[in-house]
C-alpha cells in the first residue's frame, strides 16, 4: 500500500501554478540556464536601528552583486537603495543593556547611535575592518575589535585606545639568570647603580601608566612560542581571555590544482586543502589575562571529565597489533596515544555553531565551549577567575562523533544561567543550568531545534525546529523559566527569522519547492503575517511545476522509514517505466523539506525527466541532517553501507508502488551523492541501469581532515574503514555503465580523486566508464554553459541505458 505524507495546504498554496493550464515543454536549455530567469531569492533580513524598517540583500541580475533594500514593515513599501544611501543605512545594531545607544559596523567602520536623538557618531575611520561592537557593563564605553586587537571608545569623551597591547616576544627587559652576570653584580657596584636605576625608572613609568588612563596600556609579553587564534573582551573591561596555537605547528604537505585556462595563458598550480590525516589540527590553548592587575594565566584542560580518556582504544589496539604482526614497530609506536587529548575552541568559521567563547553581559562570567581534536567530545565550561582554572558544566560524548550543528551557547539575562543545545537525548535540544545546579531540558521531544535567540526582555527563546515531521520547519517559543513550546509561524518552509529590537516582531524568511526565500513580518506571539516581497519571474512561474510529494519509503535494513521526494506524472496508468534516483550531495544535509532547494537545478531536471517518462525519487538517506544523532552516526566506519541500504529499498518501494521496471532505473548525485553514486553500481553490480557521478570522493584518504576524520577516524588509525569506505576498493566490480563528471580546479574534492579511479578502470580493462572534466569548475559549477553540458550527457547516458526496455 502506497503510504504518502502529503505538504499542507499552507505550503501548497504558495507553489506556483502547479494546477496550472500545461505550459510549454520544458528542455534542457531552459533548466540549465542562468537562474537569474527564476528570480532572486532574498538575503541576510535585519532589522533597522529604531526598528521602523527591514534590511535585506537581493542578487543583482548578470552579476554577483549584491544590492541593499529597505521596506517599511507596516505598509509593506520599500526601495533599492542606490550608492548615496546605502553609505547612510544601518547596519546590525547591538544595544546597551540600559537601551540608551546602540551600535553597528558600515563598510567596516564602527558607528555608535544615540536613540533619543538619533544622533549618529562615526567611531571609527580606517582601511581595516573594524567588528565585533559591544557595549560596556556599565554603558560607559564601547568596546570593539580590529583582527584579534581590542579597542575602547570612551563615550563621554569620545576617544578610542587600545585596552592591551600584546607582543608575541620575551620581554626584552626580563633578565635571565646567569652565573657570569650574578658574579659582575657582586663585584661591581658601578654595576648595581646602573641597575636599580634602570629598575626605579621603570617602576616610575608603570605608577605613571596606572595613575593616567591616557597612556597606552602596558606590554603584555607572551613569548615568541605561541600565535593567536582569537580573542574575547569582557564587558567589564578586566579580562581579554586568548585562544592560541603554537606557532611552529605545521599543517603539512598541500596537494595542487593546476588551472589550464588562465588570463595569463600559463598553467598556474594553487593549493588545495591537506589530506585528512597526514597532520592533526593545529591544537589550542587559552590564555586569561587580567588587565587591571597586568597578569596572565594559562587555563590548563587536564580537569576536565575524560580528557584524559582514549575513545578510540579499542580500534588503535587492533591496528597496533596488526602492525606489529605485519613487523611494522614504527608505525605501530607512532600510533600511541596521547597523555592528554588536544582540544579546539569552537567557532562558526569551523564549526557551524555558536561561537566558541561567550561573557555574561556584566562580564561576570564566562562559557567556553572546547571540541576534543578527535572529535569525540564536546565541553561547555566557565571559568572560576579566582582559581584561574576551567570548572566543567557540561560534556557532551558521542562514540561517533560529535555533531558539526547544534553548538549554540549563552547566557540569561541573570548573567548566571547558560543556555546550550545538545543532541544528549539523541535530538538537539535546548537546555539551561546555573552554574552550580542541574541542567534542565527547555525542550523534548523526536524532533530538531536550531537556531535559538533570546527576546531581549529574556523571557522567551524563539527557536527554528520540526517538531510536525521531520520536513516541515517553523518558528516556535518557549518561555526561558520553562513552559509549552509553542508554534509562531505556519509556513512549513521557515529559513531563517530575526527578532525586532523590541522584541514584538518577527522578520520571516520562508519559501516553498517552487518559490525562492521571501520576506515576511508578523507578531512574536504569533497571528497573521504581512508578506513584504515578491520576487519571483513570470516566465518561471508560468511553468505547471510538479509538485513533490513527501513520501515514506519502508526500510528493510531496521532503519523505519526513510523519507523522500517523489516525482511522477499526475496520472500514471499500469506501463512499465524507468525511475532515476538521485542522491543529495554533503552527506549531512537534508534535502526532504518544504523550503525552496539548494539542488533547483537538479529539481526542474526532475521536472523533465518526468516529461520523457521516468518517474523520480530524491531520499533522505541514513547521514542526513534532520533526523537526529543517531540517523546520523548510522555510517560511523562504514560510509556508503547504511545509505546503499536505503537507496536500494527506495528501488524495491518504485518498483512495488509505481510500475516501475527494477532493469530500468539509473541513479545520479554530486559530492556525496557522486560517491554513492559510484559507490551503487560497484558495490551492487546489476541494480542500477546506469549512473552519473558528479565531482564524487572515490578515495577517503585523499579528502579533507575536518570532515572525514570525524567518520572514518584518521586513516592511519583505522584504516579499514578507510577501505570499506572507497569507492575505489570495489573498482573491479565495475560491470553498469559509469559517467564521471569533475570540475578541474575543485579544490575541495580534487579531480586527481575520479582520475585516479579512471585510471584504475583503465588497468582492470573495465568498459562503459567515461570521464569528462570542467577545466574552469570548482566544486560548485557556477557557469551556465558547464551545468548544460554536464546535465546533457547525464540525460544522454539514461536515454541510453535505462530509458529504453530491455
Amino acid at each position: 500500500m502506497r503510504r504518502y505524507v502529503l505538504a499542507g495546504l499552507a505550503a501548497l498554496a504558495a507553489l506556483p501554478a502547479l494546477a496550472a493550464s500545461p505550459a510549454a515543454p520544458l528542455d534542457l536549455e531552459t533548466v540549465m540556464a542562468n537562474p537569474d530567469w527564476i528570480g532572486q531569492a532574498v538575503e541576510s533580513p535585519y532589522w533597522s536601528v529604531d526598528g521602523r524598517s527591514i534590511y535585506y540583500r537581493l542578487k543583482r541580475d548578470g552579476s554577483q552583486v549584491r544590492d541593499l533594500y529597505r521596506v517599511d514593515p507596516a505598509t509593506g513599501r520599500g526601495d533599492k537603495l542606490d550608492p548615496a544611501a546605502r553609505a547612510q543605512a544601518d547596519g546590525r545594531a547591538v544595544y546597551d543593556r540600559s537601551h540608551h545607544y546602540a551600535a553597528f559596523v558600515r563598510h567596516g567602520d564602527v558607528f555608535l547611535r544615540t536613540l533619543a536623538d538619533g544622533r549618529t557618531v562615526q567611531v571609527t575611520q580606517t582601511a581595516e575592518e573594524e567588528s565585533s561592537p559591544q557595549f560596556s557593563a556599565d554603558s560607559r564605553a564601547l568596546q570593539y575589535r580590529s583582527g584579534n586587537d581590542w579597542y575602547r571608545y570612551d563615550l563621554a569623551g569620545g576617544a578610542s585606545a587600545p585596552v592591551a597591547v600584546l607582543k608575541f616576544a620575551d620581554d626584552p627587559q626580563q633578565e635571565k639568570t646567569d652565573a657570569l652576570k650574578d658574579e659582575q653584580l657582586r663585584l661591581f657596584s658601578t654595576l648595581r647603580e646602573l641597575k636599580a636605576e634602570k629598575e626605579a625608572k621603570r617602576a616610575d613609568d608603570k605608577a605613571l601608566a596606572e595613575a593616567d588612563p591616557g597612556r597606552a596600556p602596558e606590554p603584555f609579553w607572551l613569548g615568541d612560542k605561541i600565535v593567536m587564534v582569537d580573542s574575547e573582551l569582557s564587558p567589564d573591561g578586566r579580562w581579554l581571555l586568548l585562544v592560541t596555537r603554537p606557532k611552529d605547528y605545521e599543517p603539512g604537505r598541500h596537494p595542487s590544482v593546476t588551472h589550464y585556462v588562465t588570463d595569463s595563458g600559463y598553467a598556474e598550480d594553487k593549493e588545495a586543502r591537506v589530506y585528512v590525516g597526514r597532520h592533526d589540527p593545529a591544537p589550542q590553548s587559552l590564555l586569561l589575562l587580567d588587565l587591571r592587575a597586568h597578569r596572565s594565566w594559562p587555563l590548563p584542560t587536564d580537569g576536565l571529565p575524560g580528557i584524559k580518556d582514549d575513545p578510540l582504544a579499542a580500534i588503535r589496539a587492533q591496528t597496533v597489533a596488526a602492525l606489529k604482526k605485519a613487523g611494522k614497530d614504527e608505525q605501530a609506536k607512532a600510533l600511541k596515544a596521547p597523555d592528554l587529548r588536544a582540544v579546539r575552541i569552537i567557532s562558526n568559521a569551523e564549526d557551524g555553531g555558536g561561537g566558541g567563547v561567550v561573557w555574561s553581559e556584566d562580564g561576570a562570567n564566562l562559557a567556553i565551549q572546547l571540541r576534543a581534536i578527535d572529535n569525540k567530545d564536546r565541553w561547555i565550561a566557565s571559568v572560576d577567575f579566582a582559581r584561574h582554572a576551567l570548572v566543567d558544566q557540561q560534556r557532551l560524548h558521542d562514540d561517533a562523533w560529535i555533531n558539526w550543528n547544534f553548538n549554540d551557547f549563552g547566557w540569561l539575562k541573570d548573567n548566571r544561567t547558560l543556555w546550550y543545545l545538545s543532541e544528549e537525548s539523541g535530538y538537539s535540544q535546548l537546555y539551561t543550568k546555573t552554574l552550580d545546579g542541574k541542567a534542565r531540558a527547555l525542550t523534548s521531544g523526536r524532533f530538531e531545534v536550531s537556531h535559538p535567540q533570546l527576546s531581549e526582555d529574556g523571557r522567551w527563546f524563539y527557536l527554528r525546529t520540526n517538531q510536525v515531521a521531520p520536513y516541515s520547519y517553523d518558528v516556535y517559543r518557549v518561555p526561558s523559566t520553562g513552559g509549552e513550546l509553542a508554534r509562531v509561524t505556519q509556513y512549513q518552509g521557515m529559513d531563517e527569522f530575526a527578532l525586532s529590537p523590541d522584541g514584538s516582531r518577527l522578520a520571516v524568511l520562508h519559501s516553498s519547492p517552487y518559490v525562492l526565500a521571501q520576506l515576511a513580518v508578523q507578531p512574536a506571539a504569533g497571528g497573521a503575517p504581512r508578506e513584504l516581497t515578491d520576487t519571483m519571474k513570470p516566465a518561471f512561474t508560468a511553468h505547471a511545476w510538479i509538485a513533490p510529494r513527501i513520501v515514506e519509503v519502508p526500510s528493510t535494513h531496521g532503519a523505519g522509514r526513510v523519507y523522500a521526494k517523489f516525482y511522477g506524472p499526475a496520472n500514471e496508468g499500469d506501463a512499465a517505466r524507468p525511475a532515476v534516483i538521485f542522491v543529495h550531495g554533503a552527506g549531512y544535509l537534508q534535502n526532504v523539506t518544504l523550503s525552496w532547494s539548494n539542488y533547483f537545478r537538479e529539481q526542474m531536471f526532475h521536472n523533465l525527466l518526468v516529461q520523457q517518462g521516468y518517474v523520480v525519487l530524491d531520499m533522505d538517506y541514513r547521514a542526513s541532517e534532520g533526523y537526529g544523532r543517531d540517523w546520523r552516526d548510522a555510517i560511523y566506519r562504514q560510509m556508503g553501507h547504511p545509505e546503499l541500504e536505503d537507496l536500494l529499498d527506495g528501488k524495491a518501494w518504485l518498483v512495488k508502488n509505481h510500475h516501475v521496471d527494477p532493469k530500468r532505473v539509473g541513479i545520479y548525485g554530486g559530492s556525496y551523492g557522486g560517491f554513492m553514486t559510484e559507490m551503487a553500481l560497484l558495490r551492487a553490480p546489476g541494480e542500477f541501469a546506469a549512473g552519473a557521478a558528479l565531482r564524487p570522493v572515490s578515495d577517503w584518504r585523499l579528502y579533507n581532515h575536518e570532515y572525514t576524520s570525524d567518520i572514518l577516524n584518521e586513516p592511519r588509525l583505522d584504516p579499514h574503514a578507510y577501505e570499506i569506505s572507497s569507492p575505489i576498493s570495489y573498482a573491479d566490480r565495475l560491470q553498469d555503465p559509469l559517467l564521471i563528471e569533475h570540475g578541474l580546479i575543485d579544490d575541495n574534492v580534487l579531480a586527481a580523486d575520479s582520475i585516479r579511479l579512471y585510471q584504475r578502470f583503465i588497468e582492470l580493462h573495465k568498459k562503459n566508464f567515461w570521464m569528462s572534466l570542467y577545466p574552469m569548475e570548482r566544486h560548485g559549477f557556477v557557469h551556465p554553459d558547464s551545468w548544460h553540458d554536464e546535465y546533457r550527457r547525464i540525460d544522454e547516458l539514461f536515454d541510453t541505458y535505462v530509458k529504453p526496455a530491455r
